[in-house]
């Protein structure tokens, strides 16, 4: 990480945030992972958190839907983020979608201090919605990348990742079982199907 030195002398890190973002089997994870370990590879000091209610794959790591993991710690709320991730250099949370609004001021208040954030997290809900504190999220990043899955449907990049089990409920934790990626075509046409 470049850095530079104060007026005493002392390094200091450049913080930034870096939202990585789209639905559901498009890589997000996979992507947090890939930029955590090269992190530590380059020998930073790292922390990974998750929302705790996350539980479907493992209740402690963050873990792709391709199986790839890393350790995290599970919190309950973003508050935990800024008390638990401020001594390191590289903070990674996963599901940032879950969170309340104040994952925005926890991601500014790291970067702020110094420490290099990456946020990976759905941006649109089953109702192609924005959400949760996503759309704030990618408005104060300093990179944002979009990642998309295929649609199952037609093959074109995907869009949305679309709900194929009843409930109107916004947070309801699945996988290929409960959804699909759908490209914006496809998921006009599910809908009208319904």
């Amino acid at each position: 990480m470049r850095s530079e030195r104060d007026y005493n002398g002392e390094i200091m890190r450049r913080g930034r945030v870096e939202v990585v973002c789209g639905s559901m089997f498009s890589g997000k994870t996979e992507e947090l992972i890939r930029r955590i370990k090269r992190a530590m590879f380059a020998k930073q000091k790292v922390e990974i958190f998750k929302p705790s209610i996350d539980v479907r794959y493992s209740e402690e790591d963050v873990v792709s839907h391709e199986g790839k993991a890393i350790p995290s710690t599970p919190v309950e709320s973003a508050a935990s983020i800024l008390l638990m991730g401020s001594d390191c250099d590289v903070l990674g949370i996963d599901e940032a979608q879950f969170f309340d609004d104040q994952i925005v001021d926890v991601c500014n208040e790291l970067a702020n201090r110094g420490i290099r954030v990456v946020v990976a997290g759905l941006d649109l809900d089953f109702r192609g919605q924005p959400f949760g504190p996503m759309p704030k999220l990618c408005a104060i990043a300093d990179e944002v990348t979009k990642v998309h899955a295929i649609c199952v449907r037609c093959g074109a990049l995907a869009y949305v990742s679309h709900r194929i089990v009843a409930g109107d409920k916004q947070v309801l934790l699945g996988e290929t079982h409960e959804y699909e990626p759908l490209c914006r075509q496809c998921y006009a046409e599910a809908l009208q199907a319904k």
